[in-house]
């Protein structure tokens, strides 16, 4: 007998419907989610990041350009170090998102504890253009979650839209 994402087999092989959370809850994971992603990760802190619009399957994560993040200093361009940190964050924001949808029955904690084994496999930035601009957005967007492995594809544009950078990643889901 095969079972759906909200079901799990129990002793008597029939499924267990389970209840998604409450709006109550929702919000409460939406800060919690947000504290983790803009704070408990310092270096997504000291980098700026903020999060932006999001939904089960994409992200948005804005910054803008400080002195710090320069890594062309004759021309004041993003450093590519920067322009790959923010791919990276935003393929596993998109994950933590896809993650919270999937297992929309447990509770906060429950959910923040599925994300300690949460890491970067892999990542392949293509730079196409200098990093110029005083704000930037990443967009990420779930490409699969699996059980054990996520892959995402990540976009980063700056304020006047053109496309700087893209990324397709590799997230370890589970331990």
């Amino acid at each position: 007998m095969r079972f759906g994402r909200n079901e799990e087999k129990t002793m008597s092989d029939k499924p267990k419907v389970c209840t998604p959370r409450t709006h109550g809850e929702q919000v409460l994971l939406e800060k919690a989610i947000r504290d983790l992603f803009e704070h408990k990760i310092v270096f997504n802190e000291y980098l700026g990041f903020t999060m932006g619009e999001y939904s089960p399957g994409k992200v948005c994560i804005d910054f803008n350009m400080r002195p710090e993040l320069v890594g062309h200093f004759m021309h004041g361009q993003l450093h590519g170090g920067v322009i790959s940190a923010v791919l990276d964050a935003a393929g596993g924001l998109a994950v933590i998102w896809a993650i919270a949808d999937l297992y929309a029955n447990e509770s906060v904690e429950q959910i923040m504890q599925r994300f300690k084994s949460l890491a970067t496999i892999d990542i392949r930035v293509d730079y196409l253009r200098p990093g110029v601009g005083e704000r930037f957005t990443a967009q990420a967007s779930m490409v699969r979650l699996g059980r054990r492995i996520a892959a995402t594809h990540s976009v980063l544009r700056s304020d006047n839209g053109k496309e700087i950078a893209s990324a397709n990643g590799a997230y370890i889901v589970s331990s």
